[in-house]
């Protein structure tokens, strides 16, 4: 009888230890792990980042294929929802717009401003409330913002003047006259645009610059100068405009003036729809790429909001494009 009771005692003893065991285990695993506020594991590993994008217009081509590039590259990454708004080419309501975003508390906002002084206010205030702000294209008077990303203008200037050197003859060689159609003339892509050509041309003695009209970036504008000048001048070896529309507009009044076929088109812009197309149906000689830049923001907002460096500036490359890389080009548009 005494050895029953010592093995029955025993057995309590074993099951009081196994039931305080598995309660332990229990209470741990149910514990969740501490986690400290704004710990950066925690903010990066967020399910979804809210950006919003403040486009100056979408009225323009250019910009058209700028919102469809962005758009499109959004709806890749499950862990971003982005806001876009159309200033509708409108200072006063892209302010507006910005004033909602900051508002809503956005994680990030993408902004290609219509004009500098106007929006610039209001970048700063989305900075100091602590908002990245990432710049594209045209930028504003501050560096109070995260980045600003765009192409050089100033370079693809260069690059069509040392198109339209080779195509008159060659640096020391050139000869001829060049009708140049300005888009906005108060605009600094214009202005740089202007100022780069003519670094390249203006070494040239052989060359001669007319023109010094504002054609506003429209076809029509482009057509009217083109028009007057034809009237006016015996002589056009190339036009250089701003962008592919005035570019277009020039040859399509050259072609009712029956002089097409004397004169070189060049634009810039280079997109499938317009300067890529008429440089395949030989109605332009060249067109340069001017890349838009949403993509790159949308990739540098997320960088910022995961605890990456990214540069202050970033310059987009430019590319010449003719016949003679024009389908290679559009083929690799669709990859």
């Amino acid at each position: 009888m005494p050895a029953s009771r010592i093995t029955l005692q025993q057995l309590l003893q074993t099951l009081v230890v196994l039931f305080a065991g598995l309660f332990f285990v229990t209470a741990c695993a149910e514990k969740p792990a501490p986690q400290k506020s704004g710990d950066k594991t925690t903010d990066t590993a967020k399910k979804q980042y809210v950006i919003g994008f403040s486009q100056c217009t979408t009225t323009e081509p250019w910009r058209a294929l700028f919102n469809r590039l962005l758009e499109a590259e959004a709806a890749k990454m499950p862990d971003v929802k982005l806001v876009v708004l159309d200033a509708q080419d409108r200072t006063e309501k892209q302010v507006a717009d910005m004033e909602s975003f900051i508002t809503r508390k956005m994680d990030a906002i993408l902004i290609s401003p219509k004009e500098a002084p106007g929006l610039t206010e209001v970048v700063e205030r989305a900075t100091k409330a602590g908002i990245p702000v990432i710049v594209l294209d045209r930028d504003v008077n501050t560096k109070n913002y995260a980045c600003w990303i765009g192409g050089d203008n100033l370079e693809i200037g260069r690059e069509a003047g040392r198109y339209a050197v080779e195509a008159l003859g060659g640096p020391g060689k050139a000869q001829g006259v060049i009708y140049e159609i300005w888009g906005g003339m108060a605009s600094p892509p214009a202005q740089d645009r202007h100022n780069g050509f003519h670094e390249i041309v203006g070494k040239e003695k052989g060359i001669k610059v007319e023109g010094n009209q504002d054609g506003d970036w429209k076809q029509e504008k482009g057509y009217n100068i083109m028009e007057t000048a034809l009237k006016t001048l015996p002589k056009i070896d190339l036009v250089y405009a701003h962008n592919d529309p005035m570019a277009f507009g020039a040859y399509l009044a050259a072609k009712d003036a029956k002089r097409e076929k004397d004169i070189k088109f060049v634009g810039i812009d280079a997109i499938p729809e317009e300067g890529c197309m008429w440089v395949k149906n030989g109605q332009l000689a060249a067109t340069f790429v001017y890349p838009p830049p949403g993509v790159e923001g949308l990739h540098a907002a997320l960088k910022i909001l995961k605890g990456e460096k990214v540069p202050p500036r970033i310059s987009l490359p430019t590319r010449r494009i003719t016949s003679a890389n024009v389908d290679e080009y559009l083929a690799s548009l669709k990859k």
